[in-house]
């Protein structure tokens, strides 16, 4: 990575609109904006925030960098930094989740609560509508609780029901004050009706943890579904006359996400699923849990979860989550997949957004840099601190 002196830097700082501050400069040899890698940019930025960006002309510069782009959104987020949001479904736990993953480049969060009962689903929606407005706090993902039982993986089984008031009532509160709202449901176990209203109500509708026939998903879909959550996890695998909801999802216009870790998809079917789709409807999550930033281990429906070579498994040795953040998705999809860095990124930061209907955040003068995603030559997360 080549590197300049500090003072040769500081001079060519003496030619631009921040004169006399006290900035570094940056070589990105790719910098996201306006939906397009633009390649050899000079990022100048202070203890704060970027302050200026011009294309690179020989100037002397700090450090070189891979990519600078706005930080990454992550939809399905269970914990972190030992805080599960199901253990502790308040206004706190948020703040808490969201911070220590903007401090690891994911800029925007989606808290999710996995299958419980009615009254913490309650307290969570309580707790995320106090959290309206928080940098970084996205909205809710209620993960659960009508699932298909057969497929529910690490959701408990005591919690798993029908379609209810309560559902409907929590998501109507939700979406009354405008907040974002994501549900996973299973939906050969709900009716179409009730589909259609969370739908009408303004919630995005995502089939998981699902035993679906390719037909009942397609209904799914026709109904307003248009999302999948954790392709591949949760659901049958294809069949050469069973195709499930796993080839209804590939051939699809739904958006789906996916889990890039290693544990949860190999590497050549996560290549075969983004191969086999339009590009702007693949996106990541991270499915993490309250070890990214925290202990080992945790403890989720009175059950010690612990992470064992690199996965988070239960005592069964089943997996439970996951424990990545989504820049090591990003790097794996490059790295193991063999996704382009524009691709794999618009995966990991643009299309969750286009999931949502958030719009798109940019990198330009005064954007603070916990919103700012720096990767190195081995894409690897840069703390700004380094630089400064």
């Amino acid at each position: 990575m080549a590197t300049a002196l500090a003072q040769g830097a500081q001079r060519s700082l003496q030619h631009n609109s921040c004169e006399g501050d006290d900035m570094v400069a940056i070589l990105a040899r790719q910098l996201w904006r306006d939906g397009a890698m633009c390649a050899d940019q000079l990022v100048h930025m202070d203890a704060t925030s970027i302050r200026a960006i011009q294309p690179f002309r020989k100037q002397p510069y700090d450090q070189e960098v891979a990519l600078v782009a706005p930080a990454l959104t992550d939809l399905q987020v269970n914990g972190s930094g030992g805080v599960m949001l199901n253990s502790n479904p308040d206004i706190s736990a948020i703040r808490h989740i969201v911070a220590t993953q903007r401090a690891r480049g994911t800029g925007w969060v989606m808290p999710t609560l996995i299958t419980c009962e009615a009254a913490k689903m309650h307290r969570a929606a309580d707790a995320a509508l106090a959290a309206q407005g928080l940098p970084g706090f996205v909205g809710l993902h209620l993960e659960g609780p009508h699932l298909n039982p057969s497929r529910r993986g690490t959701h408990s089984a005591d919690h798993i029901r029908a379609f209810d008031r309560d559902t409907l009532d929590i998501v109507a509160k939700l979406r009354a004050r405008d907040l974002p709202v994501k549900v996973t449901l299973a939906p050969e176990c709900v009716a179409g009706d009730d589909i259609r209203t969370l739908v009408k109500l303004g919630a995005v509708v995502s089939a998981g943890h699902s035993a679906a026939s390719a037909e009942q998903a397609r209904t799914g879909f026709a109904l307003g579904i248009g999302c999948v959550t954790h392709l591949y996890n949760a659901m049958p695998q294809m069949g050469s006359r069973a195709p499930g909801l796993l080839a209804a999802a590939i051939l699809s216009d739904a958006y789906s996400g996916i889990i890039i870790d290693g544990h949860h998809v190999a590497w050549d079917m996560v290549a075969l699923a983004c191969r086999a789709r339009p590009k702007d409807r693949m996106f990541m999550v991270s499915d993490a849990m309250a070890t990214i930033g925290g202990p080992d281990q945790f403890e989720l429906y009175g059950e010690q979860i612990l992470v064992r070579d690199g996965a988070l498994v239960n005592a069964q040795g089943a997996l439970a989550g996951a424990h990545v953040d989504l820049v090591t998705c990003l790097r794996n999809a490059v790295v193991n997949v063999g996704l382009d860095l524009h691709d794999a990124y618009q995966m990991a930061a643009i299309t969750p957004r286009d999931v949502m209907g958030l719009d798109h955040p940019q990198i330009a003068p005064g954007t603070p840099l916990e919103e700012v995603l720096i990767l190195d030559a081995d894409l690897h997360r840069c703390d700004p601190d380094r630089f400064l």
